[in-house]
């Protein structure tokens, strides 16, 4: 699979016409998405920590293409700290969305400028460079909305640009009102956990996403152009098989495209 530099030029050489946009897994809920011009980092996680099955594919100091880059929460395999101050070095103009109850503490631990940071709640929506980047609210295991601000903690995002859509979900159950949200676009691509939950993971302080079964119900609701599974590579003790998922999708919706994503390697993605 393509690591480092190869990983690196292989986005920049990659053409995405008007009407479509190209992705590029770098495991767990982590993504570089390309869109004309623009490159984004979803959920980077690029630190060396114990027990992850799948190595890092790039330094923090090779990401010198990044536009945006986007944290769904603070959880290290999703806003990775360790690696967000190198990459703010090496990606100088890129511009980092992250829930906006986060915004504040992130810029001070990191040590980058309050003035690189976009924060964004459950409906609001940034727009620069041609990208718009709408926040829905996740629940992970719950939506844990802070009392005080009324912001979340955790969220998916809505990626438009070069005529496509894309939705991260991020880490998320289903709740109610979900399905009301993301149906207001056209979804090219479907990014959705299917690592599941149960009480040996909660009982150890691993909080849950959506099981495969629902994760492919919401697809079906949603009909996306392609969905694809993430979130149960990286740790032994938080997977999942994506067979089963791809299996179900294929016998109760025949109709739609579902994939598992090859680790480093470009896929690309047209507009539904």
């Amino acid at each position: 699979m393509p690591t480092g530099r190869a990983l690196i030029e292989d986005v920049n050489e990659c053409s995405t016409p008007h009407g479509s946009c190209a992705l590029w897994w770098m495991g767990q809920q982590s993504f570089i998405l390309k869109m004309g011009s623009v490159v984004l980092y979803l959920d980077p996680f690029l630190s060396g920590v114990e027990g992850r099955l799948v190595a890092p594919m790039l330094k923090p100091q090779d990401v010198r293409n990044a536009s945006f880059v986007l944290g769904t929460h603070d959880h290290i395999d999703h806003i990775d700290r360790g690696s967000w101050p190198a990459i703010a070095d090496a990606s100088k103009d890129a511009v980092f969305v992250v829930p906006d109850l986060l915004r504040e503490s992130l810029s001070q631990e990191t040590g980058i400028s309050p003035n690189r940071f976009a924060g964004l709640n459950d409906g609001l929506t940034y727009e620069s460079r041609g990208i718009r980047i709408s926040a829905v609210a996740a629940a992970h295991e719950f939506l844990d909305r802070d009392d005080e601000s009324g912001r979340y903690p955790y969220l998916g995002y809505i990626i438009e640009g070069n005529g496509c859509v894309v939705y991260h979900a991020g880490d998320t159950c289903r709740y109610e009102g979900l399905v009301g949200k993301l149906r207001r676009w056209p979804i090219g691509a479907a990014i959705l956990p299917i690592n599941g939950r149960d009480a040996a993971r909660l009982r150890r302080n691993i909080i849950g996403n959506m099981t495969y079964q629902e994760a492919a119900d919401l697809a079906g609701e949603l009909e996306p152009g392609v969905t694809i599974p993430a979130h149960f590579d990286m740790f032994g003790h938080n997977g999942a098989d994506p067979q089963p998922f791809i299996e179900y999708m294929n016998v109760k919706y025949p109709r739609l495209k579902a994939i598992v994503c090859e680790h480093g390697r470009r896929t690309m993605i047209a507009a539904r």
